[in-house]
């Protein structure tokens, strides 16, 4: 039977297109919309939570306590004793036993000499001594006899058994050998003194530090000639090493004389080193030199050190602050002192940002006017803490910082 293809096609039903309908091209747009949400969501959450970069500065000592500074001067850290040591006399050095550094104390050996001439000199004159005691001994003797002979005569001389001549003759040998004797004591002293003299010169090629302290500089080696005066053009050494006493370091400074009425004994001071910039000293008047330099139309001040710290050595460059004394009515002391860029100041509220723990903490503070880049801090901060420099606005307290000290 055939099959009829037109009836077959009326009954093959075709699938339905379905068209987008709006809801759905809603509900997907919806979806993106969500996702690019919560990935722009997340990434301002990792913002958040990573901690911000923050230049930070150690708060220091305060620098001026409770005066302003009435004048700055210039000048280096000296050391009152130093002394370069040499020796006694002229000859050739043995051993040297001390480095640039070390510490000796007073009377330590820093080095000796060549002395095999003193000690054959000594030789020579403890033989001498020797030899003038023995002499010594037999005047003695000779002495002894001719005392009891005289004395012999005399008792026969009373009997007239012996003439005159010979009990003179007796008397006369007696006195010549008590001069004798005496004469032979004064040799035997100056052989003693001979004896002692070279001992001396033997010890003289032994040089010892004078006092306590500490070598800066060692100017002979073993085998180089030495002297007390320059001789020998450049092949003469005049010292052996230069040593410095660290308790006697202060600072001496050029005051022009215009201002040295407002330097006074006593005065408090502040010393910073040009190798420290950052640490201040604590120093006073010494002395004011009573002589002031026409050239220069500068006195001399000297400063005491109240910290002789090691880190303190001579000839180092220093400026020293004169302060002011403290008036009657004086404020609070300061406690410490920041960069004026730590300083925040809003509607009347000074305050600083202070890291701890790796983050910012708001703290209000009670500041000096500034001075010089800095401000003394009177109350809410203490030396060797973080403070932050130049704060963001948008720092909240208890925000995590990373720091990064200050260029």
């Amino acid at each position: 039977m055939s099959l009829d293809k037109d009836a077959l096609d009326s009954l093959r039903r075709d699938a339905p297109v379905r068209a987008a309908t709006p809801t759905r091209r809603r509900k997907r747009w919806i979806i993106g919309f969500g996702v690019a949400a919560g990935l722009v969501a997340a990434w301002l959450v990792a913002g958040a939570l990573r901690p911000a970069e923050v230049e930070v500065a150690a708060v220091g000592a305060p620098r001026g306590g409770a005066g302003a500074a009435v004048l700055n001067a210039s000048g280096y850290v000296v050391a009152r004793r130093l002394a370069t040591v040499s020796s006694k006399v002229t000859g050739q050095v043995a051993s040297v036993s001390f480095e640039e550094g070390a510490s000796v104390a007073a009377g330590h050996v820093l080095a000796t000499l060549d002395d095999a001439i003193a000690r054959a000199a000594l030789a020579v004159a403890e033989r001498q001594e020797d030899a003038a005691r023995r002499a010594l001994a037999e005047v003695e003797v000779r002495l002894a006899e001719a005392v009891r002979e005289r004395d012999r005569l005399r008792r026969l001389r009373e009997d007239r058994l012996v003439s005159e001549s010979a009990l003179d003759a007796a008397e006369a040998d007696a006195a010549s050998l008590a001069a004798r004797l005496e004469s032979a004591r004064a040799d035997v002293a100056v052989a003693a003194s001979g004896v002692r003299l070279r001992r001396q010169e033997l010890d003289d090629l032994v040089i010892r530090a004078p006092f306590a302290g500490v070598i800066i500089s060692k100017d002979a080696q073993p085998g180089e000639m030495v002297s007390p005066i320059s001789a020998g053009g450049g092949f003469t050494r005049t010292g052996i090493a230069t040593i410095v006493d660290m308790d006697s370091r202060e600072i001496e400074v050029d005051v022009n004389e215009a201002y040295i009425n407002r330097v006074s004994d006593g005065q408090r001071a502040e010393a910073v080193l040009d190798a420290y910039p950052d640490w201040r000293i604590p120093a006073r008047v010494l002395a004011i030199v009573p002589a002031a330099d026409r050239q220069k139309a500068t006195v001399r001040v000297r400063i005491a050190i109240e910290d002789l710290h090691p880190r303190i050595l001579p000839d180092m460059g220093a400026k020293v602050r004169f302060l002011a004394e403290p008036g009657p009515g004086a404020a609070r002391e300061a406690i410490a002192s920041v960069p004026v860029a730590a300083i925040v100041e809003v509607d009347g509220v000074t305050f600083a940002w202070r890291v701890e723990e790796g983050r910012a903490r708001r703290v209000e503070v009670t500041v000096e006017p500034e001075e010089s880049g800095a401000r003394d801090v009177l109350a809410g901060l203490q030396p060797d803490q973080q403070v932050i420099l130049s704060p963001p606005a948008t720092l909240e307290d208890g925000d995590r910082v990373r720091a990064r000290p200050a260029r």
